[in-house]
């Protein structure tokens, strides 16, 4: 499981970093030096009443550790999402998913010696009846720095029942036809965005590296673009919603309870 998540993670990355140049010999990169801090929390409610078929017996609660530290090519100084409460085995796997998440980052080559900070926005954390569900957004900046940074995203989702991650290829009965649905629907939602009529259509062939920045939602899929992968810089980071019933067809058995909760 941890070797799939990683190569999940790396493919969203790889679809982030999609404008940067990315190349030169990947060089060994020594154990990073990490502090994890205790940073903010809030408490986060379910929508509606926690079911009988959770595990959970208190709320989980949403925060946040700023984990700092360097590799010989990197520093990095970055708040992540994390849970407490709830059932200890998802939250553990929540945490887990999230700080492989951003280690992944971290041990990339790019190419650049680099540093990670703060996204310049904060990306969705949904806490469901059945599955919880987050964004996590992290400025990425050469080292010494150019023109500007870019964002990377990574995104984790929980089945709360199960405590495993769910991955595009869980969501979908086929991960082909669900792809091209989501490409589809992409090419129909995008007009409406800041990305426009021109936005860029390489961004969204059904592919797992265009889409695996998703997250869930009671309205919907969210799908995370990021930066240059629809459009130029200057539109900023875009995210469109897919609605379960435009996806009701082609996701597996049940996913759709659990993922709109």
């Amino acid at each position: 499981m941890a070797r799939f998540r990683s190569m999940t993670v790396a493919l969203a990355v790889t679809a982030a970093l999609a404008g940067c140049s990315t190349s030169g010999t990947a060089t060994p990169v020594s154990l990073p030096t990490t502090t994890d801090v205790p940073f903010t929390t809030e408490r986060a409610e379910p929508t509606t009443t926690v079911p009988t078929t959770s595990r959970a017996a208190e709320p989980y609660v949403v925060g946040n550790i700023r984990v700092t530290g360097s590799t010989d090519h990197a520093t990095y100084d970055v708040a992540i999402p994390q849970l407490s409460g709830g059932d200890s085995a998802v939250t553990a796997e929540f945490n887990e998913s999230m700080r492989a998440a951003l280690q992944d980052q971290i041990d990339r080559d790019y190419g650049f010696d680099f540093a990670l900070g703060d996204g310049y926005s904060t990306g969705p954390i949904h806490v469901g009846r059945r599955v919880v569900s987050a964004e996590q957004i992290t400025d990425w900046i050469a080292v010494p720095p150019g023109a500007h940074g870019d964002s990377l995203l990574a995104t984790v989702t929980i089945d709360t029942d199960s405590a495993q991650p769910i991955t595009l290829g869980d969501a979908f009965t086929d991960l082909d036809a669900g792809l091209s649905r989501l490409s589809d629907q992409a090419a129909r939602i995008l007009p409406s965005t800041r990305a426009g009529d021109s936005f860029e259509r390489s961004g969204i062939e059904p592919t797992v590296a265009n889409f695996a920045n998703w997250t869930a939602s009671p309205e919907g899929m969210n799908i995370h673009f990021g930066d240059y992968q629809v459009g130029a810089y200057g539109i900023g980071l875009i995210t469109i919603t897919v609605p379960w019933t435009d996806l009701s067809d082609v996701l597996a058995p049940g996913m759709q309870d659990v993922l709109s909760s």
